[in-house]
């Protein structure tokens, strides 16, 4: 009797885990997008939709995923997470900077895309998470969870919507996996590269996730070293006056303290204020003069006599936000489910001065690690690219992996890099994109 028992519970137990293998199989099936307004041909596949968190039912996470252009079972696979705290990685990662398909100014009044000849999706499958709840067309069903959201509630969010993800995609599951961080994403892939390690050591086979190393692109990694450098690099370009800097010095006392004085956020106001007419993402780029609506076209972008550069358009997120605006975009995407009652918005490198170089080098030389090779340039195609230091941890119990901390040139890679001193292990930055060798 109890024989008959046990294999009544074990046939269930397998024809559910069938049952919701096969509904898996199904919503991937309608996840695939094939009709994406101004796409351009491509021979590889890519899905976009939700995964409800298993573990709050409330919560559905937004993705956007490219198979690698070629071999993907063979590929590595890479989770982007955008920074903010609250920008879109689909808007930035995907749509501005490594995803296949970019978009480009306005012609007849419709956004295009162009490809990416710099896609990362040549070496890696890669995967973009609207992270945390209410980013994109992220949401929750319980407004409570808009007041606890945190660094330890986005981690726990992300590994949750992780194990979904592989649910759906399960042939994924044994690849080497890769988090990549931008700015505050300095904070979500150590943090959620640590959940992962610790979770694993008491993990399933159904809940192993194969983390082999994560990176941080223009991290936000520390306070101080990170509003020092930005300050100094501000004073260094000429931003601001030697009077301001010196105040600032002396007013907020190299912002060693954990709460800044009255004096300090005068001091603070005025140096943010200087930014006013400057892209402080990218200080040597012209910044977007025009007050954008969905009439605006490139024709009548030249009317008011704005020359758009032929390398880098200032109004780039305009077009962003009203392409994933458009009904028949977020249709194809599977994207605004429940009709959110807001417009999409995109947010709640050596030039970039809000996580400047200046910053990643003041937090390296926190973190104490010992320089095994000099300050150098790096080279493509006989043009440098990029200037940089390499650094090795020692004493460790993993293997001791070159870390390489980077500037390039180019604004199809991330700024500057960082790479765990217990996760880069196998990670290595090469341009013109991301080599995982």
């Amino acid at each position: 009797m109890e024989r008959h028992w046990l294999l009544c519970l074990l046939i269930t137990t397998l024809v559910a885990s069938t049952m919701a293998a096969d509904e898996e199989a199904q919503q991937r099936a309608a996840d695939r997008v094939t009709n994406l307004p101004g796409q351009p041909p491509v021979p590889f596949q890519h899905y976009s939709g939700y995964i409800q968190l298993q573990t709050q039912n409330e919560k559905s996470m937004f993705y956007w995923f490219f198979e690698a252009q070629t071999e993907p079972a063979l590929k590595p696979l890479v989770i982007w997470l955008h920074g903010g705290p609250g920008c879109s990685s689909v808007a930035f990662g995907a749509a501005q900077e490594i995803g296949p398909f970019l978009v480009r100014r306005p012609s007849y009044f419709t956004n295009r895309l162009t490809f990416n000849e710099y896609s990362w999706n040549k070496v890696a499958n890669v995967l973009f998470l609207e992270s945390p709840v209410s980013v994109g067309f992220s949401y929750t069903n319980n407004s409570n969870d808009l007041l606890e959201i945190g660094d330890q509630v986005v981690a726990n969010d992300t590994l949750a919507f992780l194990l979904g993800w592989f649910k759906r995609f399960p042939d994924f599951k044994s690849h080497d996996f890769y988090i990549i961080g931008e700015s505050y994403g300095g904070h979500y892939a150590p943090q959620l590269a640590h959940l992962i390690y610790e979770t694993n050591k008491g993990a399933t086979q159904d809940s192993f996730i194969n983390l082999k190393g994560f990176m941080m692109g223009n991290a936000v990694i520390n306070d101080q070293t990170d509003t020092l450098g930005i300050v100094d690099y501000a004073w260094s370009h000429g931003i601001i006056s030697d009077k301001l800097y010196q105040s600032l010095k002396a007013d907020c006392e190299d912002f060693k303290l954990p709460h800044t004085s009255s004096q300090c956020n005068n001091q603070l106001k005025a140096f943010f204020d200087a930014f006013s007419g400057i892209d402080i993402f990218n200080v040597y780029s012209p910044v977007c003069v025009l007050n954008f609506s969905s009439t605006t076209t490139s024709s009548n972008l030249e009317d008011v006599g704005f020359e758009i550069p032929s390398t880098f358009d200032p109004c780039v997120n305009n077009y962003v936000r009203k392409y994933f605006n458009q009904k028949e975009v977020q249709r194809a995407l599977h994207a605004n489910v429940t009709n959110l009652p807001y417009p999409y918005t995109l947010c709640s490198g050596d030039a970039d001065a809000r996580v400047p170089v200046t910053s990643t080098r003041y937090s390296i030389t926190k973190l104490g690690l010992p320089v095994i090779g000099e300050w150098r340039p790096w080279f493509y195609k006989r043009q440098v690219g990029r200037v940089g230091w390499r650094l090795m941890v020692k004493d460790s119990p993993w293997p001791p992996y070159a870390a390489e901390v980077t500037k390039p040139h180019y604004r199809h890679e991330i700024g500057h890099f960082l790479c765990s001193p217990i996760f880069c292990l196998t990670v290595a930055c090469h341009l013109p994109g991301f080599d995982l060798r």
